[in-house]
């Protein structure tokens, strides 16, 4: 039940919220949510518990036999920094192509042939920092991907997309190297320029090794952006306030990036994957300094890949 309850946290949280309207000490009737997910009373009080255990919600108005809950102060921040990244129209747009290419490699890979693009509209990974992609949306980014040559498909007269898709050779190529974005697979022959890296210690800030290397890169990728993300990362791990499986995991993303960016010819597909995944584990974390400059910092690694 636990990963049941992993998955619906900040769904929870966020129908909290708007019950709430944004009140930390607001009390919300929880039974109206369960009945809408199918939890019975102790699944519904389960979950509460979950979320009291994670931080972000509190169960000082509950009472026996009835689940209420409000937003402690980390809930509401949780929220709302959650609500603004998904705001920006572009970031929504280039998460809806990142998804749907993903979507038609997966209908592909089950023998789900030249799928309905609609059909994916609605389904669990058709969203955005939990809130759903529009019809619209999901039209427009199916129109992007065939533009560049990830799907093939037929439209219709006044649609910007196809109707129905497949994946194309580029497209495969895209999900299987380049963690499935489109925006990166478009821009890597975007770059050529050779960079030549001397980095003192890139290796040991996370093993304890005193090592140096020179990089010769014509991949228009330049790493060094990439090794100070992962070198942070284990220098400040101990500190964050996370679980100790939790940091476990965040220092074994840190060296696979490191890894990644001292090869000889660091892959851009490679470097976004685990770029994200850092700056996504940052963000669960609580908003202290260290996360915070984490999290600028893999911004800032990630936007190179498309510059």
């Amino acid at each position: 039940m636990a990963s049941e309850f992993s998955a619906l946290y900040k769904a929870h949280l966020d129908w909290v919220y708007e019950r709430a309207e944004g009140k930390p000490n607001q009390a919300v009737d929880l039974r109206p949510f369960a009945t809408e997910h199918g939890l019975d009373d102790q699944a519904s009080s389960e979950l509460l518990q979950y979320g009291v255990s994670k931080g972000g919600l509190d169960d000082k108005f509950a009472t026996f036999g009835e689940a209420a809950a409000n937003l402690t102060p980390k809930g509401l921040e949780s929220v709302e920094r959650r609500r603004k990244r998904r705001e920006p129209p572009v970031e929504r747009s280039k998460a809806a192509r990142r998804a749907l290419l993903r979507w038609v490699w997966v209908q592909e890979e089950v023998g789900a042939h030249w799928p309905t693009v609609e059909h994916f509209v609605g389904s669990a990974d058709a969203s955005f920092e939990d809130s759903a992609f529009t019809s619209e949306e999901i039209e427009r980014a199916a129109g992007y991907l065939k533009k560049h040559g990830l799907i093939n498909g037929q439209g219709a007269w006044e649609r910007k997309g196809p109707i129905r898709a497949e994946i194309t050779v580029e497209g495969q190529d895209c999900v299987e190297h380049y963690d499935g974005d489109p925006e990166v697979y478009v821009q890597r022959h975007t770059g050529g320029t050779t960079y030549n890296n001397y980095m003192p210690n890139a290796k040991g800030v996370i093993i304890g090794e005193q090592q140096h290397f020179t990089q010769n890169n014509t991949d228009g990728v330049d790493p060094r952006l990439f090794a100070q993300l992962a070198g942070y990362i284990g220098q400040v791990s101990i500190i964050l306030s996370m679980s100790d499986q939790d940091r476990v995991e965040l220092e074994r993303v840190g060296q696979d990036l490191h890894a990644e960016v001292t090869s000889p010819n660091p892959e851009p597909g490679r470097l976004c994957q685990f770029a994200t995944q850092l700056k996504d584990k940052l963000l669960e974390t609580d908003t202290t300094i260290a996360a915070t400059m984490g999290v600028q910092m893999a911004e800032q690694a990630l936007a190179s890949l498309v510059q």
